[in-house]
């Protein structure tokens, strides 16, 4: 199960000099400057140097007082933390850079990376799940991972408890590669310690955080964009309804990928997101060859299978990502009314609730007193 392909609008970078690659971390780690703000501010002005000289005045006009870009000492700290780390930074537009990940429109300017940057460069499969997962969800896991590495994939995973723990453990050996919320050089969660040793020494550890930022419930869904975004696929192991693991499936049919899902028993609630994505198209998997056959190429394509109303909480996710895109094509810095949207976009309002509540938690959108809404650029 595919999404709609949104090719990336943003356009390829030159390679950076040292100087120049200082600035662009300035630039990204001052305040309210997002990955958007970001890629505006180079095209607007050419260089982050230029978008550092004139960020002041942009903010003054917006009503931001005393405002100071990040100053170099900042930067420069978390330069000498990541060479402590072994980390290194790659910029967008490097050699280094994953292709498939530059392809999504919101692709992570620059990443720290820990450990083998080679990885890259191979094709990836992303396995997610459940932090509370069962003993038959980390068995499964574990086991498509060591088959995918055996079939030379690269497995992605978030370094969670459950479903992310085993599918490391599994693909340790043959290239596993783990996206952190916090800083590449934080553990988290602290149980994970041993194994966040071993990948930064076999595997690849990357993050787009600061150096030493521990995580936040607000950097998981940015994290989420980027495992999917790096992978050919997404396979959830073990989801509950309203979880993660739907968020990062949800990324995936955004960014074009096939969406995968291991089935499960209908009274286990960790079950639950895996049921509802396979009767929406996900393709059930029962081991690494179902996952193989779903992204080979087939003579004739499959019939998409019919989106039928559903609840609001389990509506198809073709539907759910077109609706996505219609909020966020429709709003912009400027408040508009919750009601006024409704009536433009008129779907009802037992769906549009559900999307707004998404939008909202993945950090795309921002409500506002009076019932207004903004996106967040």
């Amino acid at each position: 199960m595919t999404g709609t392909h949104t090719s990336s609008t943003h356009p390829p970078l030159l390679p950076t000099t040292e100087e120049d690659t200082v600035n662009r971390l300035r630039l990204l780690r001052s305040r309210r400057v997002g990955v958007a703000t970001y890629r505006r501010l180079l095209a607007e002005h050419g260089s982050a140097a230029n978008a550092l000289k004139i960020l002041p005045e942009i903010a003054k006009s917006a009503g931001v007082q005393d405002y100071q870009v990040c100053p170099p000492g900042v930067v420069q700290a978390e330069m000498k933390a990541a060479r402590a780390a072994g980390a290194q930074l790659i910029v967008e537009g490097d050699a280094h850079y994953p292709r498939a990940l530059s392809d999504i429109p919101d692709a992570p300017p620059l990443l720290w990376a820990i450990g083998n940057i080679a990885l890259l460069h191979r094709p990836m499969i992303a396995l997610v799940g459940a932090r509370n997962a069962s003993s038959l969800g980390t068995r499964m896991a574990k086991r498509l991972a060591e088959e995918l590495t055996k079939e030379g994939f690269v497995v992605v995973s978030g370094l969670a408890r459950g479903i992310d723990t085993a599918a490391h453990h599994g693909s340790l050996a043959g290239g596993t590669i783990a996206v952190q919320a916090g800083g590449a050089d934080v553990i988290y969660p602290a149980e994970n310690a041993q194994l966040t040793h071993d990948i930064g020494k076999n595997g690849l550890r990357l993050s787009e955080m600061p150096m030493g930022l521990q995580p936040q419930a607000r950097h998981f869904p940015a994290r989420n964009r980027i495992i999917s975004g790096l992978s050919q696929a997404v396979v959830v192991v073990e989801a509950a309804a309203k979880s993660g693991s739907l968020i990062t499936a949800r990324n995936a049919l955004d960014q074009a990928r096939e969406v995968l899902a291991v089935p499960g028993h209908p009274f286990d609630a960790r079950a639950s997101g895996c049921n509802m994505l396979i009767r929406d198209g996900a393709t059930l998997v029962r081991n690494a060859a179902d996952v193989i056959d779903a992204l080979a190429p087939v003579a004739m394509p499959e019939p998409e299978l019919p989106l039928i109303p559903a609840e609001p909480d389990a509506r198809p996710l073709r539907a759910t990502a077109a609706l996505h895109d219609e909020i966020l094509s429709r709003l912009g810095p400027a408040p508009v009314a919750e009601d006024q949207l409704l009536r433009d976009i008129a779907v009802p309002a037992t769906i549009m609730a559900p999307a707004l509540v998404d939008l909202e938690l993945e950090g795309k959108i921002a409500r506002q007193a009076g019932g207004l809404l903004s996106r967040v650029v």
